[in-house]
């Protein structure tokens, strides 16, 4: 089990957020087995976003900052796609460089291959 992350997720009044013997209930962070929202982080948007607002300036600042735009060239441009097969047909998978529209045929262990990229030619 894990808490919500969100500062102020007990500060929101729902019945499940209530702990305590009658007559002296107290509002507590959600606690599950798992979460939908920032990563299995937050029980919801709301959490999330008062992360967001108490610490994203320090969260951005600490794992950097971008200064300087980043451009999209034909070299950093390629991304993997897979397209799936009806039928008999089988899955194809490739390589598709967003700047120029080339296609470039790829391995399924190369398309599952976290760490493979095209990057050139």
């Amino acid at each position: 089990m894990k808490y919500c992350q969100g500062p102020l997720c007990h500060t929101y009044d729902t019945k499940d957020r209530k702990r305590g013997p009658k007559g002296n209930k107290v509002n507590q962070t959600r606690r599950r087995s798992s979460f939908y929202y920032g990563n299995e982080n937050f029980c919801s948007l709301n959490c999330q976003n008062d992360w967001f607002n108490q610490f994203g300036n320090q969260a951005i600042d600490y794992f950097g900052r971008i200064t300087q735009p980043i451009v999209l060239t034909e070299d950093n441009a390629w991304r993997k796609h897979r397209r799936w097969g009806w039928s008999d047909e089988p899955d194809r998978y490739y390589s598709y460089n967003m700047a120029t529209g080339e296609e470039r045929d790829i391995t399924e262990q190369q398309y599952n291959d976290d760490n493979y990229t095209l990057n050139s030619v």
